[in-house]
Order: structure tokens, then C-alpha cells, then sequence
């Protein structure tokens, strides 16, 4: 059976209530809200052949870059392969393949291809920002959907969902104004879209307006936060803000509640744990045990080798933790995953081996040879992903290993890079006021 949606897309296997439960999980995944997985697999109950079911849920498992996920998108793709097919979902079977495969840019390229000959299919718009995400693509993270936008209009089904991350292209881009206009018109049609609170939420941390942050966070949190598997990400964003500002107190009382109280495992949110307990070592903050909880969580999972990013943020949780066997497990791996001939293989040899080496120098308190491993690093580390906000960590780190090194001239220097955009943030005047008397002294 095929059938057409609303936006003249066509589906092989589907029945009137399959679709309906797929619509659901798209709405789902779009404002990272309930349990799409769920309404995937009620989808493929009603009609087991429904191809773009199968697609969606393997999305699902892959996207997160949870090991785990693995094995059941690769369930997903053996199911699929064996059904009929028209050619807009075998352009995505395709790109689930390579994924599988680990090769990211070869997906992105398949997906990219996918929007360009059916703008209105959101899945693969969705699929490929965020394999744009992963990869470290700003430019495309804008330009893929931008050339769907004409193609949209308000009042289609999902239209704020292409506004929202059209917003977080833009972000990306530096093109803050219409970035912030863009991610509030998404909310304004669909309160739960996350993503798009979340790009807006980018735009007034790079833009330094704490307080503007804060008051966009806090007016309606229900809305981003009630039953969201995004919700982690946001209270980190709201955390950072108040970390800027110096608010040690309510940054632990973010973390302690809606950020990591739970414990979650998810790698996604173990990743907001490992960095924003970074930034508070950074500042010589004690954070009791906190480091032991997160560590437990990435421990079981941490050599997993999949994704160069993980591997970073596991080995701070694992030297704040204090816990070398641990680190040592993780480079190690690296040794094997530098191998392999998938595209985590250049994330780890350009970018990820390097920086968990520099955090492992960091935390034994070499930190001249800390500086001299992120230098090099620090201009090509969107290549292994990430937002320019959580990669503004790399440069936290290098400022501080170099202001403990007594470098007070690099130190300054980059103090000085940051004061354009961050010139009236607290944190840049905390810098500045440790490394001029010490430069004026060198």
C-alpha cells in the first residue's frame, strides 16, 4: 500500500493509522518531546512493511550517538532492506547505511542530495542538521535548510520545526539577529519546539547576554521541559548564564536538580555534566562528588570508540574524578579507533586524541604542555563537532592551562580575543585582571 500525506510525500507500506502514528513521531522528534521511539514502534505494529517507520526509528538510535543504538538500527535496516521501496526512501535506507558505517559526511551528502529533490521531506532535513551538527558543518547547518525554505510555508505541518533550525543554522553563522527573530517565530507557533528555544538560547550566549538568557529560559520552562528528551541541554544553556555572572550557588543547584539529578545516562546529557563540572574546575570550584556520579555513568560506555566528542567529555569525568585507569582505557581505544576507516577515525586523529590529551595534561597539572596540545587544535575542532558554545570550552581551558603555565603574554592575548563579544562579560574581566599585572611584571 502507498499512501500521500499532506505534503505530497509518499509512503510504501503504510495504512491511514500507521501514518498517523508516524506524523506523531515526527512531531516528536522535531520538538524532542515524549517518546518518539515509542510512536515508531506503534507505526511498524500497524503495518510491519512501512518503510519510513523502520527509517525513522533507526534515525532514532543513531542520532544520539549511543552505542547502544547500533545494533538496533541495524535491526531496523536488515527489516528494511528486504521491503518495496520508492526512491525517496531509498535515498534514506542509503543514508542509515552509512551511518551504521560510521561514515557521517557520506550520509550527510545522501541526505543533503534527499532535500534538495523533496525540500518538504522534514525527516531528512532533521537527519541531515544534525549529521551537520555532528560533523561540525555550520555552514550547512544553515544552507540545508535554507534552500528548503521556499518550499514551506506557514500553516504545513511542521513549519516551525524548519524555522527552528533554520535559526540554529543562522546562529551558527554569526547571523544572530535573524537567528533570534527565526527561533522565536518557531516558538511562537509551537511553544515545545525545543530546538528552537535552544537556538535562540545560543544566540544570547555567544551574544553574552546573560540576563537576557536567563529571562528566555525562565519564561516558560514548562513548555521546553515537561516529558522533553532535550530538557538537559536546555538547563545546561541556563546554567551557563548564571556561571558567566558568577553565580556559583545557583549553577549547583541547577546541577543537582534538573541537570544531572536524575543521573542521567544518556550520553547526550553525561556530555552537559562533564562540561559544565569543567567549567567550575576551571574556576577552582569544589564540587564534592559530583565528579564520581558523572564518571559512573560514562565508565560502562566510555570505550566505546564511536565518536571522538563522547571520548572527550568522558576523560574529563574521568580526570576530575580522578580516576587515570580509566583515562588510560579511553586513549587507548583512541589508538584503535584512529584505525578504523570510518569518519571517527579523522575526528580522533585531528581533533579528539589530541584534546583528551591535553585535559589528561591538564588534570596532572602540565600545563604548558596542556597550551601547547589545544594551540594547533583549537582552530580545526569543529571537525569533530559540536556548537561554537560547547567548544568554547577548549578555549576556557587553554586560557587558564596558560594563565598556570605563567604564559601571561598568550594569556592576555587570547583575553583579548574574546573582548569584542565577551568584553562586558565578569569571566573575561576575572582573565584580564589575572593576566595584566603579571604580563606588565614578565
Amino acid at each position: 500500500m502507498i499512501l500521500q500525506d499532506d505534503l505530497t510525500l509518499s509512503y510504501s507500506g503504510a495504512s491511514a493509522d500507521s501514518l498517523a502514528f508516524y506524523h506523531r513521531a515526527l512531531h516528536q522528534f522535531a520538538c524532542y518531546i515524549e517518546d518518539p521511539v515509542a510512536s515508531a514502534d506503534a507505526a511498524i505494529a500497524q503495518q510491519p512493511d512501512f518503510v519510513m517507520a523502520h527509517v525513522l526509528k533507526a534515525y532514532l538510535h543513531l542520532l544520539g550517538t549511543e552505542p547502544a543504538g547500533l545494533a538496533v538500527a541495524g535491526k531496523c535496516l536488515d527489516a528494511v532492506q528486504r521491503l518495496p521501496s520508492n526512491p525517496r526512501e531509498r535515498g534514506h535506507i542509503a543514508a542509515v547505511s552509512q551511518m551504521l558505517d560510521g561514515q557521517w559526511h557520506r550520509a550527510g551528502r545522501l541526505l543533503e542530495d534527499l532535500s534538495i529533490e523533496f525540500p518538504r521531506d522534514s525527516l531528512a532535513l532533521q537527519a541531515g542538521h544534525l549529521t551537520d551538527f555532528y560533523l561540525g558543518n555550520s555552514r550547512l547547518l544553515r544552507d540545508r535548510i535554507s534552500r528548503a525554505l521556499p518550499a514551506w510555508s506557514p500553516g504545513m505541518p511542521g513549519y516551525h520545526a524548519i524555522l527552528g533550525m533554520h535559526a540554529f543554522g543562522l546562529e551558527e553563522m554569526a547571523d544572530y539577529a535573524r537567528a533570534e527573530v527565526q527561533g522565536k517565530a518557531a516558538v511562537e507557533i509551537e511553544p515545545r519546539d525545543g530546538w528552537a528555544q535552544h537556538a535562540v538560547a545560543h544566540v544570547m550566549e555567544m551574544q553574552c547576554r546573560q540576563r537576557d538568557g536567563i529571562a528566555w529560559m525562565r519564561a516558560n520552562p514548562a513548555a521546553w521541559s515537561t516529558d522533553s528528551f532535550f530538557k538537559v541541554h536546555l538547563w545546561w544553556h541556563l546554567a551557563l548564564y548564571h556561571l558567566e555572572l558568577g553565580e556559583i550557588d545557583e549553577v549547583l543547584a541547577l546541577f543537582d536538580g534538573p541537570i544531572y539529578g536524575e543521573r542521567s545516562t544518556v550520553v547526550l546529557d553525561m556530555i552537559d555534566a562533564s562540561a559544565l563540572l569543567w567549567r567550575l574546575h576551571l574556576r577552582g570550584i569544589d564540587v564534592g562528588s559530583r565528579w564520581q556520579s558523572v564518571a559512573d555513568g560514562w565508565q560502562p560506555i566510555a570505550t566505546a570508540g564511536n565518536y571522538a566528542f563522547n571520548d572527550l567529555h568522558a576523560v574529563m569525568a574521568f580526570v576530575g574524578a580522578q580516576r587515570p585507569d580509566a583515562v588510560a582505557a579511553v586513549l587507548e581505544t583512541q589508538q584503535w579507533a584512529m584505525q578504523r576507516s570510518n569518519d571517527n577515525a579523522a575526528f580522533t586523529r585531528e581533533v579528539g586524541h589530541p584534546l583528551t590529551l591535553a585535559i589528561k595534561a591538564f588534570g596532572q597539572g602540565r600545563y604548558d604542555e596542556c597550551v601547547r596540545l589545544i594551540r594547533p587544535v583549537r582552530d580545526i575542532a569543529q571537525r569533530f563537532g559540536g556548537s561554537h558554545a560547547q567548544r568554547d570550552l577548549l578555549d576556557l581551558t587553554l586560557i587558564e592551562a596558560a594563565l598556570r603555565a605563567g604564559q601571561h603574554h598568550l594569556a592576555a592575548a587570547l583575553c583579548a580575543e574574546r573582548l569584542p563579544m565577551r568584553g562586558h562579560s565578569p569571566l573575561t574581566r576575572q582573565f584580564l585582571a589575572r593576566s595584566e599585572p603579571l604580563r606588565a611584571a614578565a
